[in-house]
């Protein structure tokens, strides 16, 4: 995993859990955890990658579900708590936008992006693929994980340099994946 993706790999829990991507949202810039973090993890964390690691004291803490981010954008479901919006752009220095994919508002979960190229939920709407289009200004495509699992984030790591996958994802989802998320080259 660290060689794919160039970035070092740690070990640690976030609320007391080992599902980190359910729980944390970032990019280089910033990390944004739940406010039911613990001081010793949040700790751990900022001195082990360098960047400022923020608590969101909302009450909803499935930060990783609600937020779709790369280095210049965000995306958060319609309706999202305007003082998470606030500290996504402050935090991780994006423009952050409201928008649903697949009608639902958990962009976190039903799509993976980097700064190169978006992935999405299948039943991604022509209307939603244009707009992140248009505010994240790059490629979007449609796809599934894990032999035809629609919510990507749940099976899918991926960054500017790599992707790595669930096991059961199949060569032709792989394939698109990689082609599609601009890591082929």
């Amino acid at each position: 995993m660290s060689s794919t993706l160039r970035v070092p790999l740690y070990k640690t829990t976030i609320c007391g859990s080992v599902l980190l991507g359910i729980f944390i949202t970032g990019n280089s810039k910033g990390l944004l955890v739940p406010h039911n973090a613990k001081e010793d993890e949040i700790s751990f964390i900022e001195s082990s990658v360098g960047i400022p690691v923020v608590q969101y004291n909302g009450k909803k803490n499935a930060l990783g579900n609600m937020v779709l981010v790369n280095d210049s954008v965000a995306a958060v479901g319609v309706g999202a708590d305007p003082e998470l919006k606030s500290l996504l752009s402050k935090t991780l220095g994006v423009e952050v936008y409201e928008v649903n994919i697949a009608g639902l508002s958990l962009p976190g979960v039903c799509g993976v992006t980097n700064n190169k190229a978006m992935l999405c939920h299948p039943q991604t709407t022509d209307e939603e693929v244009k707009k992140l289009e248009e505010i994240f200004n790059i490629p979007v495509n449609i796809s599934t994980v894990n032999c035809g699992y629609p919510y990507l984030r749940v099976g899918m790591l991926a960054n500017s340099y790599g992707v790595v996958v669930g096991e059961a994802t199949t060569g032709p989802e792989m394939a698109h994946i990689e082609a599609s998320l601009g890591l082929i080259g």
